[in-house]
């Protein structure tokens, strides 16, 4: 049976040119421009680093084999043994694995070239965030036996697993890749561990009255087991959960999960973190996915390349509905479409059989720069064709640029579609949206349409009792936002809508908001700690649970005789006091808007509702903060996306 190890520890880190005794001995995962992707400027490190360690050979049977695995480097890699290539991997988001059986002596030394250097060749090499270089996810060492599910079949774990439900039961087809004969038997249990069907490989197996995996309602699990026989033994076995679901796109309608509306309402998530990049840990992972679950969305979208195994893991669990892509993005590069093809299918065969995920992303804002556009055309429909050679259970989707145009033959290639507009950020006017929704939504009626991309930069240190786009202040990013959630209730035939972002993330070429190398459209700092006032407008439109909010608590000294105050809550009512006095205000939505008369010194703020108590202190001063304001100097504000 299958053994697998970690080899995480003990790790030189060296620049390329360079010998180990000039490097630093550290654990993986690690980023080496975790920092100085994070300061500004768009020069971070873009070179080749080495990576090496001693490698002590296993205990290897007879009939065993040894691979290394490598979950995540970013974005080349030459992997060597004793100075030999072993192998060569481009794309920096999936697994890849090597069998080193016939390479390893009793010790042997491992090194890795990892190269994030520009290229033509490899995505991604334009988009708005940090390219970091590293071996930023697990390395492992597997022994297995010759006789085994394929470990080389694009990164998979050796089974396909096809769920179906038909009038009330579950279908269930598992097939298994597998190098050097024998047989396969699956059998699939409960939640409970209690066997509820079993057969061999191939065939379609009956589960009666399967219990649904129903989004964040119920997001059920069963697990299937595949067992390799060979000479009377079983020498291999591995196990995969799945859920069993249906799932459809509507024109008209939006999206439907198990027959039923179910809009989908969630964010985008990139995967770093200050100073380290992303190189993130498990609890990194699971507290992103505990942020996201408090605010109520329902749906994530993973841009713009393969996220951790372990995410998708928590998706499944969490009952997150998933948009999964790759990062052809922003700039088609013909010489790098054969690695577009190559990173498409290792997302297919590595995350098939997540239940969480419902349509594959072709490509993002692809036609934001117009050369090769004739190439770039044909390989869409290309690469739109094998995504549903490998699955055919899936749509096609891709983000579509805001000044592509809705008439752009690109944007009609997927099954479906979402448009990234900022309408009411990069141009003025929050009718916009509304106004373009209408548009489109007349001329395209059997277009199944999402918001794929939404929002505007909030940082938690600017404040204005009259937030304008562009000044970077927290009130504005609230008021879009409080904005934009009203807009899609009036358009409920959108299937989806995903803000840009639940997290500040690292774009070292930005310069906004008086913290360059950011970019601050995140409902949540990067650090994960600070909750903007744009969280909780959407806590109150999406959660199950009671929100009362007061906006505003960082915003506490502020000049004249009164001041606006806003309450987020999905409570009825709510009671706003300033003093000991009780106010009156007026609802918009799930927004409570007040006028408070401000006294000499300090006034206290009591909201309650539903039993739950918020409250804020405000100073009047005579002469507004200037920490308030954002102080451009000669800072040059960048507008791109």
């Amino acid at each position: 049976m299958r053994k697998m190890t970690r080899i995480n520890d003990g790790w030189t880190v060296y620049p390329d040119g360079k010998t180990p005794e000039d490097g630093t001995t550290l654990d993986l995962p690690y980023t080496w421009n975790g920092v100085d992707g994070q300061d500004g400027g768009g020069d971070y490190l873009r070179t080749a680093f080495n990576f090496e360690r001693v490698l002590d050979k296993p205990d290897v049977k007879p009939d065993e084999d040894v691979y290394l695995e490598f979950k995540g480097v970013n974005s080349s890699a030459d992997v060597y043994i004793d100075g030999e290539l072993v192998t060569h991997h481009d794309g920096g988001y999936s697994t890849f694995r090597v069998c080193v059986t016939d390479r390893l002596k009793q010790s042997s030394t491992l090194r890795v070239r990892v190269d994030n250097s520009k290229t033509e060749k490899v995505y991604p090499q334009t988009a708005d965030f940090t390219f970091y270089g590293g071996i930023y996810r697990d390395v492992g060492l597997i022994v297995v036996n010759k006789t085994r599910f394929d470990l080389d079949h694009y990164g998979s774990c050796g089974l396909k697993i096809t769920p179906i439900v038909e009038d009330g039961d579950g279908k269930i087809v598992a097939e298994a890749y597998i190098t050097g004969g024998g047989e396969a038997t699956v059998t699939v249990s409960d939640a409970d561990g209690n066997v509820v069907a079993s057969g061999k490989s191939g065939e379609t197996l009956t589960v009666p009255g399967v219990r649904l995996w129903n989004g964040i309602v119920d997001p059920y699990l069963y697990t299937v087991r595949a067992e390799l026989t060979a000479g009377g033994k079983v020498v291999d076995a591995i196990e995969q959960r799945v859920g069993f679901r249906t799932f459809s796109f509507d024109p008209k309608k939006g999206f439907f999960l198990n027959g039923k509306p179910y809009p989908l309402r969630g964010v985008s998530r990139h995967q770093d973190r200050p100073n380290k990049g992303n190189a993130l840990s498990r609890a990194d992972h699971e507290e992103d996915m505990a942020i996201i679950k408090e605010i109520g969305a329902n749906t994530i979208r993973l841009a713009h390349y393969q996220h951790d195994d372990y995410f998708y893991d928590l998706c499944d669990e969490a009952g997150m509905v998933v948009w999964a892509e790759i990062p052809y993005i922003s700039r088609h590069m013909p010489e790098a479409n054969d690695n577009a093809t190559q990173q498409m299918r290792e997302l297919i065969c590595q995350q098939y059989n997540h239940p969480c995920i419902v349509t594959w992303g072709v490509s993002n804002e692809i036609t934001m720069h117009g050369k090769h556009r004739k190439d770039m055309l044909a390989y869409h429909r290309k690469l739109n064709d094998l995504v549903h050679e490998l699955d055919k259970t899936r749509p096609t989707v891709m983000a579509c640029f805001a000044m592509c145009g809705p008439a752009n033959k690109a944007a009609h290639i997927t099954d479906i579609v979402g448009w990234n507009l900022y309408l009411g950020w990069y141009v003025p006017g929050f009718f916009l949206n509304d106004l373009w929704l209408r548009l489109y939504h007349t001329m395209y009626k059997k277009s199944c349409l999402a918001f794929s991309e939404y929002g505007a930069e909030g940082m938690p240190n600017l404040h204005s009792e009259h937030p304008k786009r562009g000044d970077n202040s927290e009130e504005y990013q609230a008021a879009y936002h409080e904005y934009m959630l009203e807009c899609f209730e009036r358009h409920p035939y959108l299937w989806g809508t995903y803000v840009w972002n639940m997290f500040d993330f690292a774009a070292d070429a930005r310069n906004q908001g008086g913290e360059p190398g950011m970019n601050h459209k995140g409902l949540v700092t990067f650090d994960r700690k600070t909750r903007k006032d744009s969280f909780y407008v959407y806590k109150a439109y999406w959660s199950k649970e009671p929100v009362l909010h007061i906006a505003g608590k960082r915003f506490i000294n502020r000049t004249g005789g009164s001041t606006v105050v806003k309450v987020y809550s999905n409570l009825d009512y709510v009671t706003l006091t300033a003093n000991g006095v009780k106010l009156k205000g007026k609802k918009k939505g799930r927004v409570f808007i007040y006028k408070v008369k401000l006294a000499k010194g300090q006034t206290e703020l009591i909201a309650t509702a539903g039993g739950l108590t918020d409250s804020l202190t405000l100073n009047r001063v005579k002469k507004p903060d200037p920490d308030y304001k954002l102080h451009v100097h000669s800072e040059t504000q960048s507008w791109q996306k």
